[in-house]
């Protein structure tokens, strides 16, 4: 394909509209070269330079052509000069286009991925204000009509086949997806030719290969595309692009982990160790201080060109250091993973944050002070957001500026933290997934909570996290610190009878968990033969597989809201038709429980407005949001519905109150399923409601009628018992879900759910395998614990007779107090 060259005054602005020209294009487009400025701050153009960048873009392109663009005067000059430097038959391939510099590069590097020749690619680059101007509807602008594109009649009704798609990205057609769609549109032999009509403002067609031509179509969210092709591929080519369109032309974030990136795991996830979740959820050692960064005080200063070279390579080190960490995730912890680090790796590429530190060094900062202001103006920003996963995004700027510092002010990295227990402010990604796991136990952070991606990377590799314990944790190297994530108790110094009992801790749940493992696609049998299914809760496809991997006999409890946590529109019904499936292809032959949407309260989507109340727990939550505009759920159900005719699968409907919230939950599921010409929905799609709320649990009996099974969320379960909200920190103390009161209507639940009811438990509590041998004591048949407690819980239970765990809480019904209960559990057997 042919290369173009980049001349202009500015040797940065040179730079930075190539970098914008392959955003917009596959990693297998043209070379772009830059020949820019006197130097990294002196502006001009060099003849000898621009002669020596196009020999270099003639050899990339194998003579197919060498388009050079110019931005203003002496550049047009110095372009022809270097022509006349070249030998003739290179210059015979060469082209000077007044096109404008970054629009048009833009327009032409595109057009040659498509594999454009030269003379098309320069009409593309002179075209490339075309959008802009039709957009402000300035004079000059491309006045498509229906015939111009590829001189066809836009009525003939010829033999062009069709789709219509519509612009679902939340800001239209703009230059990433179009550019998407013409590279998508490339992809055919030369005897196809594609067009696009935009169908809401009658613009069109255009030629699909051109991105000017696409961009002037206007297209914004809403409005609907014709994309009409003809030849030999262009049944094939249509369905490639309504794939793209299906994602919002590469806009929309898919769903939480990618399905294809991530294999299904064996108990030992991969050869790194602790990986798949060490499941001990504790640990004790010596604090580990990583090295931090110091203050930049009495730095000397260069000149402003110097500057910007340090900060340049520092960037451009830490750059090529994310994309191998990028790499190594995708190796080891899947496609979600990985891209915290692209994401990463794109953030340190941000334009407003290299313009403004830029502009500090302008100013006669020196590189590292002026990158540290920049970083923290944009973590500042974050912060400040009301939304908490965004303000925790913050975390992620100062990650990618803290190692640019690192760079800057000579701070290596050290090979190896050392052993023990890592303290740190906030836990960075880069750091989380270079930890040794056999080195560093465990991390606890002063500052952050568990949606942090850094806390998210070391759980999955097995490193347990205790977040968010202030400043307890500002110990010196050396002190010793136990810690347990399941009761989140934090010891600092402890006496040596409490080393000594966390020792023991440990040692047992080691043995445990390595037996555990070992045995983990064992069914869960207790020692008289009571048999208890053992699901996982799970939030994304690839945690779907993990929890199958590790002997998960199905989920209990697909968490809707995480799966599409990060989506800021609705997922369609074929988009969760997808993810859906994948999560019942994990477990197969075993159901997979999909709850719907369960919004409210501490669980905010960006596409299910919920307004504002002064009690949010005891307001408009899960079903009670969909009462007066159903639409949403109704999409859901639907997807549900047409999943459930291939494969095993439940619907669980949370925040339901009353007899008329199942009836209605039901009404909504039938209607579902007349959507896809069903008379009722599919035989294979069980029906059940969260028991969370406790006037279902008195009115069990008649609430729980013609259903399949019932889940008791002991989470929310216990807030609406005690009377004291989950998050709230100052009333803990009478929020604990061990306490007797709660143990007690558990048992309720189980002895009243009707004949043929299953009673599940989806909470926190039955990922504590101890705890879990007490839920099945009560009466409950089926637990849902987190993917890495699955073979803990099954191994404890076949350790035991359902007799002795009757007892045991018979025990802790009478108990006293929460504590009592957990004394108990220390003595069972």
């Amino acid at each position: 394909m042919i290369s173009l060259v980049v001349v202009s005054h500015s040797r940065p602005l040179a730079r930075a509209a190539a970098a914008l020209a392959a955003e917009m294009s596959s990693a297998e487009g043209p070379a772009v070269e830059v020949a820019a400025g006197l130097d990294e701050d002196t502006t001009g153009t060099d003849a000898l330079a621009i002669s020596e960048a196009v020999t270099r873009a003639d050899a990339a392109s194998g003579g197919e052509g060498v388009l050079v663009l110019l931005d203003l005067g002496s550049a047009v000059l110095s372009g022809e000069m270097a022509l006349e430097m070249l030998e003739p038959e290179v210059a015979e391939r060469v082209r000077l286009s007044a096109a404008p510099l970054v629009e048009g590069l833009i327009a032409a590097v595109v057009a040659a991925g498509t594999g454009a020749d030269l003379d098309a690619c320069a009409a593309e680059a002179v075209r490339g204000l075309d959008a802009k101007r039709t957009h402000l509807g300035e004079p000059g602008a491309a006045d498509q009509t229906p015939g111009d594109a590829q001189g066809e009649a836009a009525d003939d009704p010829c033999e062009w086949g069709c789709i219509e798609v519509s612009v679902t990205g939340e800001h239209g057609l703009h230059a990433r997806p179009a550019a998407r769609l013409v590279t998508t549109a490339g992809a055919v032999s030369p005897g196809t030719r594609v067009r696009v009509r935009n169908q809401t403002t009658g613009t069109g067609p255009v030629d699909a290969l051109s991105l000017s031509g696409v961009a002037t179509l206007g297209a914004q969210q809403g409005h609907v595309l014709r994309v009409e092709a003809t030849g030999e591929q262009a049944e094939q080519i249509l369905a490639q692009i309504a794939d793209l369109a299906r994602t919002a032309f590469g806009d929309e974030p898919g769903p939480a982990e990618p399905m294809a990136d991530v294999e299904t795991p064996a108990p030992a996830v991969s050869e790194e160790p602790g990986v798949a979740g060490s499941g001990l959820e504790a640990a004790m050692g010596p604090a580990v201080l990583d090295q931090t960064v110091p203050e930049p005080r009495d730095l000397e200063t260069g000149s402003p060109a110097e500057e910007r070279g340090r900060l340049g390579e520092a960037v451009d080190e830490a750059f090529d250091r994310l994309r191998e960490l990028a790499g190594h995730a995708r190796r080891h912890l899947g496609q979600g993973q990985a891209e915290v680090f692209d994401a990463h790796a794109t953030l340190l590429r941000d334009p407003e944050l290299s313009a403004d530190a830029d502009r500090r060094i302008g100013e006669g900062r020196p590189a590292a002070l002026a990158w540290q202001d920049a970083v923290d103006a944009v973590a500042d920003r974050f912060e400040r957001l009301p939304d908490a996963y965004l303000q925790e995004r913050a975390q992620d700027v100062r990650s990618i500026g803290e190692r640019v510092m690192r760079l800057l002010l000579g701070v290596t990295e050290p090979e190896s933290l050392g052993e023990g227990i890592l303290v740190v402010d906030e836990l960075d990604p880069a750091l989380a997934i270079s930890l040794d796991a056999a080195e560093i136990q465990g991390v606890v952070t002063r500052r952050g909570g568990g949606l942090g991606h850094g806390v998210l990377i070391a759980r999955a590799r097995g490193v347990p996290v205790l977040t968010g314990v202030g400043d307890r944790a500002d110990v010196t190297a050396g002190t010793m610190i136990a810690f347990d994530v399941r009761s989140g108790r934090l010891e600092i110094d402890p006496p040596a009878e409490v080393q000594a009992a966390f020792g023991d801790m440990l040692d047992r749940r080691h043995r445990e968990r390595e037996r555990a493992l070992a045995d983990a696609h064992l069914p869960a049998l207790t020692r008289d033969g009571a048999r208890v299914a053992v699901k996982a809760n799970v939030s994304s496809v690839a945690t779907a597989r993990l929890g199958a991997g590790l002997g998960a006999q199905g989920s209990g409890l697909v968490r809707t809201e995480a799966v599409f946590a990060q989506w800021h529109r609705a997922p369609t019904v074929e988009q969760q038709v997808e993810v859906y499936t994948a999560m019942a292809e994990a477990f197969a032959p075993h159901p997979v429980t999909v709850r719907t949407w369960d919004v409210g309260g501490d669980k905010p989507l960006d596409f299910i407005p919920v307004a504002e109340e002064a009690n949010p727990f005891l307001g408009v939550r899960g079903i009670r949001a969909f009462r007066d505009d159903p639409g949403l759920l109704l999409d859901q159900l639907e997807a549900l519905c047409r999943v459930a005719r291939t494969h095993r699968i439940n619907v669980l409907f949370p925040m339901v109150t009353s007899v008329d919230d199942v009836d209605w939950s039901r009404a909504r599921l039938q209607e579902a399923a007349r959507r896809i010409g069903l008379s009722a929905p599919p035989h294979q799609l069980g029906v059940g409601i969260m028991v969370e709320v406790p006037a279902v649990a008195v009115r069990l009996t008649r609430l729980a009628r013609g259903l399949d099974f019932v889940s008791i969320g002991t989470n929310d379960l216990s807030q609406y018992t005690l009377a004291a909200e989950r998050g709230n920190p100052a009333v803990s103390r009478w929020s604990d879900a061990l306490d007797p009161a709660l143990l007690q209507l558990v048992r309720y639940i189980c002895d009243r759910a009707p004949q043929g009811v299953v009673v599940s438990v989806c909470g926190e509590l039955a990922s504590d395998p101890d705890v879990a041998g007490l839920l099945v004591g009560l009466g409950v048949r089926e637990l849902s614990a987190s993917p890495s407690a699955v073979p803990t819980v099954k191994a404890r239970l076949r350790t035991v007779s359902l007799r002795e765990l009757q007892d045991l809480a018979a025990g802790a019904v009478a108990a006293r107090d929460a504590a009592a209960v957990r004394e108990l559990l220390l003595t069972a057997p």
